[in-house]
C-alpha cells in the first residue's frame, strides 16, 4: 500500500495530478468526446464505451439527484453504489429510498465496511473523533474498492467548485486501482467519468428544478454538503459549500476520489 503524507490542500491536489494515469485509451476517449458532459456523456459511456461495465457511485447527499436522475432516464438498470457508512443521517437512508421509487433505479448496492476491519480499526465507534482519515478509510475507501470490484468505470457527481483538489479534474479520468491489501488487490486501472464537472450551484438547482426533483430533506436546514453526521454541521449563513465538513480540521476530502491512500487528510 502507497502511504503518502498529505498535508496542504495543494498537496493533495499535486497527489491526485501525480496518480492520474494516461493511457491511448484515456486519449482516445477525451478526443472522440471532447466538450461533452452531462446526460450527453453519460449516454455514450452507459450504452457504449462501458457497457455492462460501469456503476454510478452516490452519496445520496444534497446534489445526488441531479446527477441519479441523469442516469436513470437512460439506464434505470445502471449499478448504484451507496456506502452506508454505519454513521449517516437518517435522513439520508430515507431520501436514498424516495430517490429509488421516484427515479425508478433498480440496482442500489449498499456497500458497508467490512466488521473484520471495524473490529480491528473501529471496535468502540468513535475513530471519527480520534482520527477521521482513519475511519473514512474503514468505513468509506476499503468498501468502496470492494465494491467496484470487476467494473471498469465508475461514475461521480464531483464538480470542480467543491473543492480545491478538484478544480482541474477532467471529465474522463483514468486511475490505477487503489486496492484493498489483500494480495494483487492493486492491479490495473479504471476509468472514472465526472460529467458534472464543469457544472456550478445555478445549473444544478435550474436542473433540479425544471425536473421537479426531490430535495435532500436536510438541505432546508442549511446542510449544504452532506457526508456521515459526526463529521457535518449547518454551514453558517454566508459561508462556503464545504464550510460544515470536518470542521476545524485540514480535511475536505473523505478520500475515496483520492487515486491513492495517504496517511494524511483525505484517505
Amino acid at each position: 500500500m502507497t502511504v503518502i503524507q498529505l498535508k496542504s490542500h495543494e498537496n493533495r491536489a499535486a497527489a491526485m495530478d501525480a496518480a492520474t494515469v494516461t493511457s491511448p485509451r484515456l486519449t482516445g476517449l477525451r478526443t472522440r468526446y471532447q466538450g461533452l458532459s452531462g446526460q450527453a456523456l453519460l449516454d455514450v459511456m452507459i450504452r457504449q464505451e462501458f457497457a455492462g461495465k460501469i456503476a454510478v457511485v452516490s452519496s445520496f447527499g444534497a446534489e445526488s439527484a441531479v446527477l441519479l436522475h441523469m442516469v436513470a432516464e437512460i439506464d434505470p438498470t445502471t449499478p448504484v453504489i451507496f456506502l452506508n457508512t454505519g454513521k449517516l443521517f437518517g435522513e439520508t437512508l430515507r431520501y436514498r429510498d424516495r430517490l429509488q421509487e421516484r427515479l425508478g433505479l433498480t440496482d442500489i448496492r449498499a456497500a458497508g465496511p467490512h466488521p473484520a476491519d471495524l473490529a480491528a480499526r473501529d471496535p468502540n465507534g468513535t475513530l471519527w473523533n480520534a482520527d477521521p482519515d482513519a475511519c473514512c478509510f474503514v468505513r468509506k475507501v476499503l468498501p468502496l474498492e470492494r465494491a467496484l470490484k470487476g467494473f471498469e468505470a465508475s461514475i461521480t457527481g464531483r464538480k470542480r467548485f467543491q473543492t480545491s483538489a478538484r478544480t482541474s479534474m477532467d471529465p474522463i479520468e483514468e486511475e490505477a486501482v487503489r486496492g484493498t491489501g489483500e494480495p494483487g488487490s492493486a492491479t490495473g486501472t479504471r476509468f472514472k467519468l465526472n460529467p458534472l464537472a464543469f457544472w456550478g450551484q445555478e445549473e444544478l438547482e435550474r436542473y433540479t428544478d425544471a425536473n421537479r426533483l426531490p430535495r435532500h430533506p436536510l438541505v432546508k436546514d442549511g446542510y449544504l454538503s452532506i457526508g456521515c453526521m459526526p463529521c457535518t454541521e449547518r454551514v453558517p449563513e454566508g459561508g462556503s459549500y464545504r464550510d460544515g465538513r470536518w470542521v476545524g480540521r485540514d480535511k475536505d476530502e473523505c478520500g475515496i476520489h483520492l487515486p491513492i491512500n495517504t496517511g494524511g487528510d483525505g484517505i
